[in-house]
């Protein structure tokens, strides 16, 4: 049976009540005796609070009956009530025929005899931005880690619908997985009021979230809940959990807000792990993991055709490969577009598809206007999608308007302060605005947080390349290269390298090996021209970016703001060019 209001006990006051040597915390849901906790049925313990909260009353049958089951509960009340009355009992340590805690009247009801401290109630803190810590893992099997980390994400998705609320995303908190650093420590590295841990165990086809809010910079627990759904539930399950959190913290929730937060359906069980599992790889970054991400995706979508979410992961997927230059732009931009007007005919308010579509929009088809109508629909929709807030970054200084790209780069830092995506993201915004220092600044805090996540590797290589630091610009960029996987926008940033520094041998034998790469794979005709403008042969540069044109290579609408093309501004073949791409002055 779904708890009712989880463990929402009526008319009690939010406080830690005292009695003997024990203590009852109804914000924790707790009962502790010298400090330890004691298990307790969830209508056990509401029963002693209802009994704690009218002590030295009578509390009849009728109304525990009434405060503590359902209307529309059929049980056997008496049963039920002796039960939950016994199991009371045995965990106090109480005897029916000589009490010390619980009276009972024969037929009338039961009292509270022992005499009970009340502290103080306190104030509730004011709750503006909150981190949900990785759920621990209570199923038993290791291999579901893909499952509860989901969880974790879905929870975060659903609170980060809500406007006022400031929610870190998954990719900063998932760095506090398995630690057991103090609360208020990881409160204050986040820059958030609370924090929400608990924990995800699965039986069969039912899957239970336990869950507690803990104000930040106190330590103090200010709610805990648990909730049981069938895993054909589990949208609904994430969306009650969501919303008693935003009800507890009473924050502020617009009517489409709210509409949103309590939106769900039915998804089949299938369909949703494999959903799951294509967003961890998706959250990867890498060749390998977008290229999983995708297959797990489609393969949910079999399961499951009506699952918007696995359509807009599609569409991402195609976005990312397109992006780094691993997929040729006519055989994907068609696709993602598709996949994402797909998720949007099924939801029409899902952020992700209006983001992969915006993304779809300006990337491939150089429709500006259409993008940035697509990025802020998304972030209307759900201010605290990070993935919006970096992608409209890209469109925004790709354009040149740079103080809007910074401020959409300070959002994501706000989200996503831990994320290597967001930081090395930053760092990249800085390059194209043409900050140098702050873009090594950037890069290398974000390597310091992992120095085998390659991206950063380029913008400091860039960045020292502009500063005439050749000599450490290569070190970077070689360090790169097998970090990717030997990825072509990586061989290409290495082999630009070594010709701006006249390096003329080594840049020679690095383009012939993009050569051949590209005799086995696709390589972007704009990689082969940032190699030529290294050389300064302004020729073969602009023959390589009228094909990079042709075959609306996904990195073109960068031209205007890429520092490795300084020296050809104001040429009129590149100026003709930033025409034809909507992007002239």
């Amino acid at each position: 049976m779904w708890l009712k209001a989880a463990m929402a006990t009526p008319n009690i006051s939010r406080r830690t009540t005292r009695f003997g040597d024990f203590e009852a915390d109804c914000l924790s849901g707790q009962l502790r005796h010298h400090g330890i906790r004691i298990r307790l049925p969830d209508q056990s313990f509401r029963m002693l609070l209802l009994l704690l909260d009218r002590a030295g009353e009578v509390v009849t049958r009728e109304e525990l009956q009434r405060e503590l089951w359902a209307e529309d509960t059929f049980v056997d009340f008496e049963a039920g009530m002796n039960s939950a009355v016994k199991r009371l009992r045995d965990a106090l340590g109480d005897c029916a025929d000589t009490p010390r805690f619980v009276e009972t009247l024969p037929r009338r009801g039961y009292r509270f005899i022992a005499s009970v401290e009340r502290p103080i109630a306190v104030s509730a803190p004011r709750i503006k931005s909150v981190a949900v810590l990785p759920l621990d893992n209570l199923i038993g099997d290791p291999t579901q880690d893909f499952f509860v980390d989901g969880m974790t994400d879905a929870l975060i998705t659903r609170l980060a619908q809500i406007g006022a609320l400031r929610v870190t995303s998954r990719t900063s908190v998932m760095r506090y997985k398995g630690t057991a650093k103090p609360l208020p420590d990881v409160a204050r590295e986040l820059n958030v009021d609370a924090v929400i841990e608990g924990a995800v165990t699965r039986s069969g086809g039912r899957v239970r979230i336990t869950a507690q809010l803990v104000h930040g910079s106190t330590d103090r627990h200010l709610w805990a809940r648990e909730y049981e759904r069938e895993l054909t539930d589990i949208l609904l399950l994430q969306a009650e959990v969501a919303q008693a959190i935003a009800d507890e913290i009473q924050i502020k929730v617009t009517p489409q807000e709210q509409a949103r937060l309590a939106s769900a359906r039915l998804v089949k069980p299938q369909a949703y792990e494999a959903y799951l599992r294509g967003r961890f790889h998706w959250d990867k970054r890498t060749e390998e993991g977008m290229r999983k991400g995708f297959a797990l995706f489609e393969q949910a979508l079999a399961e499951d055709p009506s699952f918007a979410l696995s359509e807009a992961g599609v569409a991402e997927c195609y976005n990312m490969l397109g992006f780094w230059g691993v997929a040729a732009p006519h055989e994907i931009s068609s696709k993602a577009k598709a996949a994402a007007t797909r998720a949007l005919e099924i939801d029409s308010a899902l952020a992700e598809a209006h983001a992969a579509l915006g993304w779809a929009k300006f990337a491939y088809d150089w429709d500006w206007a259409g993008g940035e109508r697509e990025f802020r629909h998304a972030i209307e929709l759900r201010s605290g999608y990070t993935t919006a807030h970096q992608w409209y970054s890209h469109l925004l200084v790709y354009q040149g308007r740079v103080a809007d790209a910074l401020q959409q780069v300070q959002r994501t830092l706000e989200l996503e302060p831990l994320s290597l995506v967001m930081n090395s993201n930053s760092s990249l915004i800085c390059l194209l605005a043409h900050e140098y220092e702050e873009t090594i600044t950037r890069a290398r805090k974000t390597l310091e947080l992992d120095p085998h996540f390659p991206p950063p590797y380029l913008w400091l290589g860039w960045a020292l390349q502009k500063q005439g630091n050749h000599e450490e610009a290569l070190q970077a960029l070689r360090q790169a290269v097998p970090l990717s996987g030997n990825g072509p926008r990586y061989v290409a940033s290495l082999a630009h390298g070594y010709a701006l520094s006249g390096d003329v041998d080594n840049a020679m034998k690095t383009l012939a090996q993009l050569e051949e790469m590209a005799k086995r794979r696709y390589v972007s005709a704009y990689d082969f021209a940032i190699i030529h403008a290294g050389f300064d042969d302004h020729e073969k540069t602009f023959a390589w970016l009228n094909r990079a044109y042709e075959e609306r290579s996904t990195w073109l609408a960068m031209i205007k703001a890429d520092p490795r093309f300084d020296s050809f501004h104001g040429e009129p073949r590149f100026d003709d060019l930033l025409r034809k791409l909507g992007l002239a002055a």
